[in-house]
């Protein structure tokens, strides 16, 4: 809980008192990439204080092109400890609750992070046409297909809003199965624990191979390839996908 507690103070500083001045930057200069990167560097740090050992694996998978990666989810400290480990920039598919803190919406939206407000059709709708804009101008996207959090931390159906976006924008999915993060911050707990976790690279499905009419079909794929990179005790109770 201590290592928690020198977490939250240690973002809280970089948040509000380092962070503007890369949004600055980002705002005169159009460019955003140092303020990610340092942003990631910060969160890598983040899991050293923590104690939380990371294991990477098939990162050769990923192709040079603009890519969705879709992993599984079954923890709130997902987000920011698989990031900084997909070795290129991408943006993510945020809950809109996210952008209600200051300083860091603006930076979210100059990194082209896109708030999701699942109860509303419309919005959500035009937060996929934005997100298959900005695929389509070269930005890769992390997606938790499942839609929220697994609370058994077995994989879900996934959503297909996703393949949706990927087939339009004509992009590589890579699939992420990420084993061991319901052990770092379990359900029902605000702190986090030192621990291990595994981020896995799977092979890559080309999306424009698929015809939006084929889009239950590369969900599937997708969902199989997800599922068998991940420990017998994560994958689905059941073969229903």
């Amino acid at each position: 809980m201590i290592r928690t507690i020198i977490v939250i103070v240690y973002l809280t500083i970089a948040i509000f008192l380092i962070l503007p001045f890369y949004i600055l930057y980002s705002a005169i200069t159009g460019d955003p990439n140092p303020m990610y990167q340092i942003a990631m560097k910060a969160l890598r740090l983040v899991l050293k204080i923590i104690g939380i050992r990371v294991h990477v694996e098939g990162v050769e998978n990923i192709p040079a092109r603009t890519c969705i990666f879709v992993s599984n989810h079954v923890s709130n400290v997902d987000p920011p400890a698989l990031a900084p480990y997909i070795p290129r920039r991408v943006a993510i598919l945020a809950k809109k609750e996210v952008f209600r803190i200051p300083v860091l919406a603006t930076a979210l939206r100059q990194a082209r992070i896109l708030p999701v407000d699942r109860r509303n059709k419309e919005e959500a709708s035009a937060t996929v046409d934005k997100a298959v804009e900005y695929l389509r101008d070269g930005t890769s996207y992390l997606v938790f297909a499942e839609g929220t959090r697994s609370r058994d931390a077995h994989l879900k159906p996934f959503k297909n809003g996703t393949f949706v976006m990927a087939i339009e924008a004509g992009v590589m999915v890579v699939p992420i199965s990420l084993a061991g993060t319901q052990n770092l911050m379990r359900k029902g707990e605000w702190f986090i624990r030192p621990g291990e976790m595994t981020v896995r690279f799977g092979p890559a499905v080309d999306a424009s191979e698929y015809s939006q009419d084929q889009r239950d079909e590369l969900r599937k794929r997708v969902h199989a390839l997800v599922e068998a990179g991940l420990p017998e005790e994560q994958r689905p109770i059941d073969d229903s996908k």
